[in-house]
């Protein structure tokens, strides 16, 4: 059975730092991709990082460019976000997830329950 299981989730202060972890099980993950989206309340879910196994390229969405970082250990399949200046909008939850695209919730295949980051002002 495949499992996602996110965690390092909490409250935090507008320019404070917070790292997400993502443990994944279940099989092998080599061959995909992982990763974070968020969703606030009421909008749609948008892609923040991710990053493909087999050659370690990464990508980021624009309104997360240059203040996280996405990383990993294939070997122990987990997953990092490392969230730095962080501002009241990137309040939400965040999911880790596996699939064979990169951007689009659709290409992607396993979903992690979520956890919640909420940035005060």
């Amino acid at each position: 059975q495949v499992q996602l299981v996110e965690s390092g989730g909490g409250l935090v202060q507008a320019g404070g730092s917070l790292r997400l972890s993502c443990a994944a099980s279940g099989r092998t993950f080599s061959p995909y991709t992982m990763g974070w989206f968020r969703q606030a309340p009421g909008k749609e879910r948008e892609f923040v990082a991710a990053i493909r196994w087999s050659d370690g390229s990464t990508s980021y969405g624009d309104s997360v460019k240059d203040r996280f970082t996405i990383s990993g250990v294939n070997a122990k399949n987990m997953v990092y976000l490392q969230m730095n200046n962080l501002k009241p909008e990137d309040t939400a939850v965040y999911y880790c997830a596996a699939g064979r695209g990169v951007r689009r919730p659709g290409d992607y295949d396993y979903w992690g329950q979520g956890t919640q980051v909420t940035v005060s002002s």
